[in-house]
């Protein structure tokens, strides 16, 4: 049985809050061109965590948005003042990417990696390039072990 956890997390209105009852499968950041337009930023920073371990209170609306390999992934936000808080890429079943600074403690889960580093601005320093991947990166050669072992368990299940 997995640990038991009480992250929480919410939009800058308060009306949306949410919780987490699991240990994330893994941060990464994203410097896509697609993430850089979705969020009007340099990257953003996305937490993996398992689909059944979200727990919504509050009105969200959803949208479907653009990605790099054309499969695309649906964006959930706040109804009242807009605040994008997690995401479902098509290409993932079984989980869900949280927007890591919408967390009550986001410093909890810094990026382990850093994507698509091909398309960062020049002008941000990487300084730890052995964590930094031109394009994706092979999930099972790059999460913990832990990660992978749980993500696979949730698979089996949703098969």
């Amino acid at each position: 049985m997995n640990e038991k956890y009480n992250i929480k997390g919410g939009c800058t209105c308060g009306k949306v809050k949410y919780s987490i009852s699991e240990k994330p499968l893994f941060t990464q950041a994203c410097h896509c061109v697609d993430c850089k337009i979705s969020t009007g930023s340099s990257y953003v920073i996305h937490t993996t965590i398992l689909e059944n371990s979200l727990n919504i209170e509050g009105k969200v609306s959803s949208t479907v948005l653009p990605t790099g390999s054309g499969k695309g992934y649906r964006a959930y936000f706040c109804v009242e003042c807009g605040v994008y808080l997690y995401c479902k890429y098509y290409i993932g079943p079984g989980r869900l990417n949280v927007r890591t600074k919408t967390l009550e403690d986001p410093n909890m889960f810094p990026p382990q990696v850093h994507i698509f580093v091909k398309d960062k601005d020049p002008w941000l320093n990487l300084p730890d390039k052995e964590k930094c991947f031109e394009a994706a990166y092979d999930r099972d050669k790059t999460w913990p072990a832990e990660s992978i072992k749980r993500y696979k368990e949730c698979l089996e299940k949703i098969k």
